[in-house]
């Protein structure tokens, strides 16, 4: 997959295509519909299917400090809009000279100028332009100016909801990472270093790799979970915990997790937690030994659960500054 930052750094030798835009957290299944919609158009006419997306969040800059907690980072977002067929990805950095392009200069400077589309295909509630002035039906209205097809796609709903990135956030918000594991079509996961935390763990039998997770990470609910840690093509059940570790009076929200038949150091390295089902919330007990108990019941049941789970991609990509 192609790969630039910033419309004007659009190949010179880009044959336009079909165009997707949209910041697209999570790449769910709503995204997937429009995104496979796009890919499905151009490959059928012979040509690329692109993506155009954006850095930092919108939300951000048209109201700082309102950026959501993300579903994906930047690179997990490639890694799954390469595996739906998308052949070129631009990102665009979202400034607030950007924010001020009116619709009008949008469609001209942007898609016409720089992407030069043959068709752009895009959710039915899209908006673009300052203050999201523009539409569907304003795109399709440039589009026959400036020479471009534009295909709406109908949103998907499931249990009376919108599939939307913002519904999944609540639904992770709350620990219910069942509901969001099924509109992403994967488990949720949370991305990072693991990092030094008290040592305490190992002391009682059940050591923990911490994670020091990346900015804005949409991290579940306080609770314990059933899941796997993923790193370099490689995937171990692990039961999470999320929380203060109230039990040694904790006052630090950590993510840290205990890797079931596993015991080789991983300081420094960086990997995700994925969420396959929450477990029970974050107790405090009486005594160690009560905890111990408790963790071994909690890492049982995390033995069952992960035997017929594990939705998602085994690679984790570690940030880097050309994104």
């Amino acid at each position: 997959m192609q790969r630039w930052r910033g419309v004007q750094n659009t190949p010179d030798d880009w044959p336009g295509g079909v165009v997707t835009i949209g910041f697209f957290d999570g790449v769910h299944r709503g995204h997937q519909q429009i995104i496979e919609s796009a890919v499905g158009r151009a490959h059928r006419a012979g040509r690329p299917a692109a993506v155009l997306t954006f850095d930092p969040h919108p939300a951000e800059v048209i109201r700082p400090g309102s950026h959501p907690p993300l579903l994906t980072t930047p690179e997990f977002k490639a890694e799954l809009l390469e595996g739906l067929g998308v052949d070129a990805l631009c990102v665009q950095p979202f400034t607030p000279e950007f924010s001020r392009l009116s619709p009008e200069e949008f469609v001209h400077d942007v898609l016409r100028r720089r992407l030069r589309p043959n068709a752009v295909v895009v959710g039915e509630n899209f908006t673009y332009g300052h203050r999201a002035a523009g539409n569907l039906a304003t795109l399709r209205g440039g589009g026959a100016t400036n020479g471009f097809a534009v295909e709406g796609v109908r949103l998907l709903r499931e249990d009376e909801h919108v599939l939307s990135s913002t519904h999944i956030r609540a639904r992770i918000a709350e620990g219910d990472v069942v509901t969001a594991a099924r509109a992403l079509g994967r488990d949720h996961r949370v991305e990072g270093a693991v990092v030094r935390g008290d040592a305490r763990g190992r002391t009682i039998g059940y050591p923990t790799a911490n994670l020091s997770t990346t900015a804005h990470a949409a991290v579940p609910a306080d609770g314990v979970y059933a899941g796997h840690a993923v790193w370099s093509g490689k995937r171990q059940p692990a039961a999470i915990s999320i929380g203060t570790n109230p039990t040694f009076n904790g006052t630090e929200r950590r993510v840290e997790a205990f890797l079931l038949d596993f015991d080789d150091n991983l300081y420094g390295t960086y990997l995700a937690f994925e969420f396959s089902e929450r477990l029970r919330p974050t107790l405090r007990f009486d005594s160690v030994e009560e905890l111990v108990t408790q963790m071994a019941a909690d890492v049982a049941v995390t033995r069952k659960i992960t035997a017929v789970s594990g939705r998602g991609p085994s690679v984790v990509r570690q940030p880097s500054s050309g994104w």
